[in-house]
This record gives structure tokens, sequence and C-alpha cells, in this order.
């Protein structure tokens, strides 16, 4: 083999202006032509190279040249294409088409039944054409005679004795018997009698024999003898009875190619296959009416995985586009193009899909981009990242605002698909500003489609506003009035749970899936649930690994006396009311002074407490008999909260609704208003008896209101003497008042000194007694 190459490559050595560049061979040397692959030089298309050597082989130089001739000036669809044909002293070369031989096929047994069919087709219809329209005999019907193009169809060459039966010296007749495994081949009337006895039988005889024995090599293997042929084996059984009428010994019997093809294409008939329906109509496609283009189509999809490739890319392609995209083919012919193309390479369907489908994503038919947006999933993957965003996603983009609901909805669908070839800034900036719309849309599965989209996307949006934009979006899903919208939102916070914070988690969704507990729909309650379950675990495991304080060590809290007596709501209370009121007593501990006055005493009913003056007075030491315990009053109520001014309890709701929409602004300060009013600032005043680190005592609290509360009812004469005699061991802290004011303040009612004196005495040691309503306590909470 490599000598017959270099022999051949010095032949065409000396020849520059030969056509090919040659390649392997491929053949398998059962006839007389050895056949290389080769490339054109003009523009280097795949081509074959049939070349005969004159001095190797001269006595079979007529059978070349006939071959050569014939193929020439024989033009058929079933004919292999001859591109050119070159002649010297040394070699004849016939350029053809691209192809290969069928025994590769045959010995490999890589055909399907339903291929085999279309073949034998396809030769039985060549043969009828040269028997009955051009009125020649092939003499060579045999597997070593047909090849299989590119598109996979069989054409048939081995042209050596193909002879008009109107010459009187056809070559047949004296050459005959020249040709590789004659005898083997030849029919029993030419075996016995020679080539010339074919002048007394049918013109097709010859050929239907070979054709018969072509059909057992092509289901069987090698055929071996005329002695096989009587064992169909595995010819399908609805072709066997026209099988054996091809192999009849006797010709005036046999049946035909013509016959053959016509008994073949009968209802029912073997020759009634998809495959060969698609071949004859796929020609005339872009002629076809709908009604006729939807019965190709469904033949279409009634093939099976196994069909022959190469002949769908190279043949039905071609048609198909053209269909789609100027004979309004819609979208069923995009369905198939698309299942032809997944069996494309990538750089086959860039190539050859890529520039079509770019074409189509502009076309104005709404059925067409629908199909398009389907079909993206599959196609995706196949087009280069630089065409998806510079010419195929512009064109996407249109479908976000189209007037169809369906464009929309399978628009969002497609970001799914496409999403991993956008840019960063397209995704988000475009993508984002498109899915607030959809978000907001009139139809409820197009809101929905699009919360469920950006829960799969999440992971693809830039990490500065990710967060945001999906709380944003599906706190907003959580509020629909669509029951799936809702769920969808849900399921997306699941799915989405580690692209949030921890504190994002805590302060703004935890609080949003809440309020799903009690959802109207039991679909959103139980995937409410399920995520509170989730987010819950994600906050308490971080949780667990913050310190337990972050106050600096040796604070005032840590100074408090060991020795303090107990109190309400100290560390030690174990009840729920004791944690409750310490929490409050701590708030009061940072704030300063005593409660201002906001309304009047009114007999023993108090309807306001009292704030520290401007002075900034500490708190007052009570000194508290050992082994009396001190009964708890009811919890403190935040009046601290209001402004100076009284307003009425249902404006004070409302206030606290709006603190809580805006909890992560205000919360902090909501039971601690001191902190947002404006106060003088107070010098500060000596420790009280109970110093436990600027928390103050409840009970002397308590007392100090009793006290504000007769100072209230006393001549403003009378003050001086209660705070400077110090009768509550109160030492002030402001500065001193006139003692001209003093003096004549006691002198208008000196009694009413000794009174106050006397009361506020009584009810040093019962701090509960003082005379306070405790229904008003909670007045303004109502």
């Amino acid at each position: 083999m490599d000598f017959l190459k270099s022999a051949v490559a010095s032949a065409i050595a000396k020849s520059s202006s030969f056509p090919v560049t040659i390649g392997d061979r491929i053949d398998a040397g059962e006839s007389i032509w050895s056949v290389h692959n080769a490339v054109k030089k003009d523009d280097n298309t795949p081509c074959s190279l049939f070349t005969f050597d004159i001095n190797k082989d001269k006595a079979r130089l007529p059978l070349a040249k006939n071959a050569a001739r014939k193929l020439r000036t024989l033009r058929h669809p079933g004919v292999i294409r001859v591109i050119d044909v070159v002649e010297n002293e040394t070699n004849i070369y016939i350029i053809t088409e691209k192809v290969t031989p069928l025994s590769w096929h045959i010995k490999r047994k890589s055909l399907s039944e339903e291929t085999i069919k279309w073949g034998l087709y396809s030769i039985s219809s060549t043969l009828k054409f040269i028997n009955s329209d051009a009125s020649s005999v092939h003499g060579a019907v045999r597997v070593s005679s047909v090849y299989t193009s590119e598109s996979g169809e069989w054409k048939l060459g081995g042209f050596e004795l193909l002879s008009s039966m109107n010459e009187d010296d056809a070559i047949i007749y004296t050459y005959g018997s020249l040709l590789p495994d004659s005898n083997r081949y030849a029919p029993p009337e030419v075996a016995n009698g020679g080539w010339s006895t074919i002048k007394k039988n049918p013109l097709g005889a010859p050929d239907a024999y070979g054709l018969g024995i072509l059909v057992f090599e092509a289901f069987n293997g090698s055929f071996m003898g005329n002695d096989q042929l009587g064992q169909p084996r595995s010819i399908p059984a609805n072709m066997v009875q026209s099988y054996r009428r091809l192999v009849n010994a006797n010709p005036k019997l046999r049946l035909v190619a013509s016959h053959f093809v016509d008994q073949g294409k009968k209802t029912g008939g073997f020759f009634e296959t998809p495959l060969i329906h698609i071949t004859e109509g796929a020609d005339s496609l872009g002629l076809k009416s709908e009604e006729e283009r939807d019965q190709f189509l469904a033949e279409l999809d009634e093939l099976t995985d196994d069909f022959p490739e190469d002949f769908f890319k190279m043949k039905i392609l071609p048609e198909l586009l053209k269909s789609v995209e100027f004979g309004g083919g819609g979208p069923g012919v995009f369905g198939a193009i698309m299942k032809i193309g997944l069996k494309m390479s990538d750089d086959e369907f860039e190539s050859r899909l890529g520039p079509v489908i770019i074409r189509l994503f502009n076309s104005p038919d709404r059925a067409m981009r629908v199909c398009l947006l389907d079909n993206l999933p599959l196609m995706i993957d196949r087009i280069s990242q630089k065409d998806i965003n510079g010419k195929i996603w512009p064109a996407i983009t249109t479908g976000f605002t189209d007037t169809a609901p369906i464009v929309r909805e399978q628009t969002v669908k497609g970001v799914l698909s496409v999403i991993s070839k956008l840019s960063d800034r397209i995704i988000n900036g475009e993508l984002l500003r498109f899915l607030a719309k959809t978000a907001n849309d009139e139809q409820p599965g197009i809101r929905t489609n699009t919360t469920i989209c950006l829960g799969k996307i999440a992971r693809n949006l830039g990490g500065s506003s990710r967060s945001k934009v999906l709380i944003a979006a599906f706190t907003r899903a959580l509020r629909d009035p669509f029951v799936h919208a809702r769920n969808a939102a849900l399921m997306a916070l699941n799915a989405t749970i580690d692209v949030f914070t921890d504190d994002d988690c805590a302060t703004k969704i935890l609080p949003v899936i809440c309020t799903m507990l009690v959802d109207k729909e039991k679909l959103v309650r139980d995937q409410a649930n399920k995520a509170l379950d989730i987010y819950l675990h994600r906050v308490r495991k971080f949780a667990s690994t913050m310190p337990d304080s972050v106050l600096p060590p040796g604070g005032a809290a840590a100074t408090a006396a060991p020795s303090a007596p107990a109190r309400m709501g100290n560390q030690n209370d174990t009840g729920w009311a004791g944690w409750a009121i310490s929490s409050f007593t701590n708030k009061l501990a940072g704030a300063r002074g005593e409660m201002a006055p906001t309304g009047t005493t009114n007999g023993s009913a108090l309807t306001q407490t009292q704030s520290l003056p401007a002075s900034g007075r500490a708190t007052p030491s009570i000194n508290v008999a050992p082994g009396k315990p001190i009964s708890s009053p009811k919890p403190l109520q935040p009046h601290t909260a209001r402004s100076s001014t009284s307003q009425p309890p249902d404006m004070f709701e409302e206030d606290v609704m709006d603190a809580w929409g805006t909890m992560d602004d205000e919360g902090d300060s909501f039971f601690d208003a001191s902190s947002n009013r404006a106060a003088k600032p107070s010098s500060p005043g000596p420790a009280a008896a109970f110093d436990d680190g600027g928390e103050p005592d409840f009970a002397g609290w308590l007392a100090a209101q009793s006290k504000a509360k007769s100072q209230k009812q006393l001549p403003r004469g009378l003050n001086k003497t209660t705070a400077s005699g110090g009768t509550l061991g109160v030492r002030p802290s402001g500065p001193p008042r006139s003692v001209s004011a003093g003096v004549a303040a006691t002198s208008k009612r000196p009694a009413a000194a000794a009174v106050v004196k006397k009361e506020v005495i009584k009810e040093v040691p019962k701090p509960k007694e003082p005379d306070v309503n405790d229904e008003d306590w909670g007045a303004d909470w109502e």
C-alpha cells in the first residue's frame, strides 16, 4: 500500500497543476480502482480520488476508461458525482465527491434496518433509471460498487461494465469476465453461457440478480457463493418474497429493479418507511402546503435515534433552514432543526445553525420567539458568549416588555438558560431592571416565575447588591395576593440562605417569615414553618459563637456593692416578672434627672409621672428597714417615650406601628426616650446610699414620686423647708434658693409644712401605699 501511494505521488509530482492533494487510501482492494481521500486545492473542500495504474493492470484499461466515460456522462442523484477526470500515460484519475466504501459499514454492522432499506431503495431507484430510462446494464451490482456520501446516501459506482444494449460491441460482452470476482457474482445464466447470453433475456435480469446479492450482503454480511442465497437469514420478513424473486435462477422470472421498487412502495410495503418518505419530500419542502409540511414533520418525529445523522445534516437540514427562514415553516420546523442539531458537534452547530438562530431571534413572529426560548437550553452552550451578549441578549430583552403574557413569561424562564453566558454588567444592570418590572407584572404567574428566577440566579448576582435585591424582592413577594407567589418566595429564601449575612437573617428575614406562620393558606404556613426552622438554626448557631458581653471589664455594673440588699428585678430573680422589671429599671438608670410633671394630681389618683428637673438631682436614698420585704408594684409603663405634650391613646398606637415598620432604625431607642429628648446638662450629686452602678432602686424612686406629689400640693413658699430640712435625708444638688422667697412662702401657710412632713414620713417605710391609682399606669398602652 505504501509502495502504491508513493508511486501515485511520484506520478502526480510530474504535473504541478494537479487539482487535489492526495490523502489516505480507503478501499479494500475489491475493484480495479484504488480509492483515496483527497482535498481540492482551490477551496480546500474534501473529495475522493479514484486512481487506476495503467502500467500495473494494462489488461483492464478498457474497463477503467469505460467507467470514467460513463461516470462523466451519466447524471443521477443515485450515482457518484464526478468533479473531474485526469488522464495521462501512467494513470487515470477520477475526482468525485467525498465517498466511503459501503463495505466498511457492512463489516462493522453499523447500519440499522431502517437505514439499509433506505439505501436499497436508493440503489433500486438508480438501477430502475439505468435499465428503463438509459436502456443499459450495469453488470456489476454488488457491495464493492456501492459507496456512501457525506450525507450517508448510498451512491452507485463500479461502472466498468456499464453498457448500452443498443450497442452491438458493448464492452460487457468482451471484458465482463475481467472484472474482479466476476465468477462469484455472475448470474447463473452468465456463469453457464457467458455475458453474451444476456441478449436473450430481459434487459434488467443481470442487474436484478446483482441487486438480490446486494440485499443479502447488506443484511447478512459477506457473500461467498450462490448457494447462500437460498437462506434469507436476517432479511426482513416483508421483503423475503420479493428477494426470492430477485435471485431466481430463471432470468425470465426474475423481479427487475423497477418492479422491486413498486412492490416496496405499496401500502404496507417494505419501502414504506418514514425515512424514505422524508427523503422524497425534503427537496420540495419549501413548496409544500401547511398540511403537507405538518405531515412531513410528523414523519420526522417518528424517526428513532438511529437515523443516518449525516443525511439529515447534509440534506434535510438545509431544506429545513430554508423553510423556517423563508418558507414560513414556523416553530414546528425549528423543532425538527433542533432535533438534528443535537447530533452535531459544537463547531458544526455554531457554523451552520448559529447565524440562522441569531437572525430568527430578531424575527417579529411571537410564535417563533417562544419556540426559540423553549429551545434555548439546548443551544445556549453551542453559541459563543460574544454572540449571546452582543446579538442574542438585546433581542431577548424585548420580550420582557412584550404585550403578550406568554412572551414575557418565557423570557423570564429563558434567563435561567442564558445567565451563565451574560456579563456581570448585564446581570447587575439591565437584567435586574427588567426583573424588577416583571416582579410587578399584572399576571400572577409571571410574578411567581420572577421570584423563582431570582432564587436560582442569586449566586450570579454581584455581592455588593445581592442581599439587598433579594431581600426586597422576596419580602415583597411574601405580600403577594397570589398564594403560589408567596410559597415561591419562602422556597427561594430557603434555597438562598447562604447568600445572606447572619444579621440579615435575624433582623430582616425572620420577622417577615413569622408573619407567614398565620397565612390563610396551609400551603404557605407549612412552607413558612420550614423556612423558620432553617433560619432559626442559622441564627442560633451564629449566636452561640458570640461573646457573653461586650462591656469592658471593671465597668459600673461590676462595682455594685456586694452587700446591697435585694431589690425587685435583680439578677437572682428567676421568674418572668423579675427579669422584665430588671430590664426596665436598667433603662431608667440611663436617664438622668427626675420625671417631669405632665399633668396635675386630683385627689389620690396620679395621672402623670414626673421626670427630674433641669437641676439634675440625684436619685434619693431610702432607708429600708431590714426584714420587711418590699412588694412589687406593677411594671412601670414607658411614659418617657412620649413628649411633654399629652397625646391621645390612638395616636400613640400609630406611633408604635410606625416604629415597628422602621424597627431597624428606631427599635433600639423605643423604650429609651430620654436619649432622644433635649435635656439641660446637670451637675452630678452625691452618691446615693444604694449605689449600684447607676441603676436606681425602684422603691426609692417610687418614694421620690410620692414626695413630689406631696410637694405639688403645697404652696411655693413651703418647698424650701422640706428641701432644706432634710426630712427624707436628701441632699440638694442644685443651686440654693433665696431665703426671702422661702420665708415668704412659709409665713403664709405654716401649718401645711407640718402636714406634708408628717404625711411623707408615714409613707416612707411603705412605698406601695402612696395614693396612686394602679390602673392609670397602663392607661397610655391601651
